[in-house]
């Protein structure tokens, strides 16, 4: 205990023994307590500036969502114009007609619907088998234990550095020796085996703790029962975006379909059919423009539908591991 006095000699405070120290009321007033004005100030303070950066971050948000979706309502605008006026100056928004029937006049000008069958077909086909060998795959590199596995896990990474130019006609040369030549066999197949696919699934299920797999080995669970009934449900999400990314290379294939397909009318894809649109005698920029919105629609229903899986897939997918 000590208190506190002055000395007049000095105008110094002296603290005699004893007695508790008096603390100045300036010093006590500009001390900011809990619940004190100085408090209050700050929280104010803090408050208005969150505010401030979520309007930011919202006008931001709009203003790139607006950039990105321009093009997209210009092409949809651009589908509804006469032919003549598609590049007239200076560039309008809207022609001087709204033509509807240009997306009916799509499948008149030729086999429209059968490229959008058979691109579904090859889209879904070719997805399901890279689901397939690729969540295998990543199970086997990412799970099981055994000799040479990184060794062979990085020689298969190897492949993504090779572009898809270069192994044209090496897979042309191998559907000719499968007699695959002009089938379906031949879109489906030469891209079963991604380095890409294997490689998420692989950082996926690294993730999982092993100790699933040691409560699934005591109760008597082997390597595919334990893969199929407890790792790949725990998978959903990356699953869902690897099969989005799968579905849209297919649909979106353009080179080697070209290559590998002859009857166009039979086993031409999509983008193989909005080539069609330009010919010696012109090009109907007009109908290329309506089949290019309708072919947006398949893709977009997929990604509306997942988005959910989609975010979360991305957002874990490759994280950690052992």
């Amino acid at each position: 205990m000590s208190t506190d006095r002055t000395d007049h000699l000095t105008g110094q405070v002296a603290t005699v023994p004893g007695t508790p120290p008096l603390a100045a009321p300036e010093a006590a007033a500009a001390r900011p307590g809990p619940g004190g004005p100085g408090a209050d100030r700050a929280r104010e303070a803090s408050a208005g500036s969150g505010r401030v950066r979520l309007v930011l971050a919202h006008v931001g948000i709009v203003l790139a969502a607006a950039l990105f979706a321009l093009p997209l309502v210009y092409a949809f605008f651009s589908a509804l114009k006469p032919n003549n006026e598609m590049f007239s100056m200076p560039p309008t928004l809207v022609g001087s007609e709204v033509r509807w029937s240009n997306f009916a006049d799509v499948f008149a000008y030729g086999p429209f619907a059968t490229y959008i069958g058979n691109s579904l077909f090859v889209s879904v086909a070719g997805t399901l088998v890279v689901l397939a060998v690729s969540t295998t795959a990543g199970y086997a590199f990412g799970r099981l234990r055994w000799k040479g596995r990184d060794v062979v896990f990085v020689l298969f990474l190897v492949t993504l550095m090779v572009p898809q130019e270069v192994l044209v006609v090496p897979m042309f040369i191998v559907m000719q020796w499968f007699g695959w030549v002009d089938s379906y066999q031949s879109l489906i197949f030469p891209f079963a085996f991604t380095a890409f696919g294997t490689f998420l699934m692989r950082q996926f299920f690294r993730g999982i703790p092993y100790e699933l797999d040691e409560a699934a080995r005591v109760d008597g669970a082997g390597p595919f029962r334990t893969f199929w009934r407890i790792i790949l449900p725990l998978a959903t999400s990356a699953v869902a975006v690897l099969a989005v990314f799968t579905f849209m290379a297919f649909w979106n294939s353009y080179l080697w379909p070209l290559i590998s397909v002859v009857d166009y009318e039979a086993h031409g894809t999509l983008p193989i059919g909005l080539a069609t649109f330009s010919g010696q005698n012109g090009t109907r920029w007009d109908l290329q423009m309506a089949a290019s919105i309708i072919s947006m629609i398949p893709t977009t229903i997929i990604v509306i539908a997942l988005q959910k899986h989609l975010v979360k897939g991305i957002a874990t997918a490759g994280l950690g591991g052992r």
